[in-house]
């Protein structure tokens, strides 16, 4: 099981992905065993379909640019293959599997709103999080990183459904959780239910950039207003810290290039 610090750790069905994942991650694709890359890849997928999260294949980065055929791409190796995703998602293990044999290079993404959300959050706004909320003894389920720079990093946090999706019209739509007039009480928070997704780990992303478990798929689904108090806090604080900084770097701009006395 994830241990709450570190990369996921977890066995299903005798498999262990222990030793092998973490080795694969920090391996150049040339340097891979394409074996054990693939085993590894599958054991993860299989893991978090194990869980009750539908998958279905995405982009992945070359150099980089994304592999679909959009020029300019807005979101390299972050999208889903096929427009019909939502519909195409599935927890079937043949078929994932098909999938990811098929398509050696191809990220995953999982559809949410089905059986769980994803409270998406800046990355170090979320590790400080994870660490008050373990300190806190308040349950977490599995958690993901994104590396990037800004507000490419971001933390994952996977939790049970706010919807009812065995009733549709009273599914929760996504887009109600990101309009501006809610990002200053909730700065830099994302909602990902109905009608979204996020990319599921092991993912590649351009500029050797990656997706990763923290805590493992294999834990339970907390409710996410359970975490949603911390997290906003969270939020607050590290959009509070970045304007500082945004703020003491322009004056030592102006310091540094004083206006000209007319």
């Amino acid at each position: 099981m994830g241990d709450g610090k570190g990369r996921f750790r977890g066995t299903e069905n005798g498999l262990s992905w222990e030793s092998r994942l973490p080795q694969w991650l920090r391996r150049r694709p040339k340097d891979i065993d394409p074996g054990a890359a693939d085993s590894s890849r599958e054991d993860l997928l299989l893991a978090v379909a194990s869980a009750g999260m539908p998958l279905a294949p995405a982009a992945h980065p070359v150099s980089y640019r994304c592999s679909c055929d959009r020029i300019g791409c807005p979101t390299p190796g972050r999208h889903p293959v096929s427009f019909a995703w939502q519909t195409q998602s599935t927890t079937d293990r043949s078929q994932i599997l098909r999938w990811a044999q098929g398509q050696p290079q191809a990220n995953f993404i999982t559809a949410t709103g089905m059986v769980h959300d994803v409270l998406d959050v800046p990355l170090d706004a979320g590790r400080a999080a994870l660490d008050r909320l373990l300190e806190q003894g308040i349950e977490v389920g599995p958690v993901a990183e994104s590396t990037g720079e800004g507000e490419a990093g971001r933390t994952l946090f996977f939790t049970a459904t706010r919807g009812t999706p065995e009733d549709e019209d009273e599914w929760w739509p996504c887009e109600l959780d990101c309009r501006p007039e809610t990002m200053d009480e909730h700065p830099g928070l994302r909602w990902h239910c109905r009608g979204s997704y996020v990319l599921v780990p092991p993912a590649r992303l351009p500029g050797d950039h990656e997706v990763y478990w923290v805590r493992g798929p294999e834990l339970p689904l907390p409710d996410p207003l359970t975490l949603l108090e911390t997290l906003t806090d969270a939020c607050a604080r590290y959009a509070g810290e970045v304007e500082a900084n945004e703020a003491l770097d322009e004056e030592r701009h102006q310091t540094a290039w004083p206006m000209g006395r007319r």
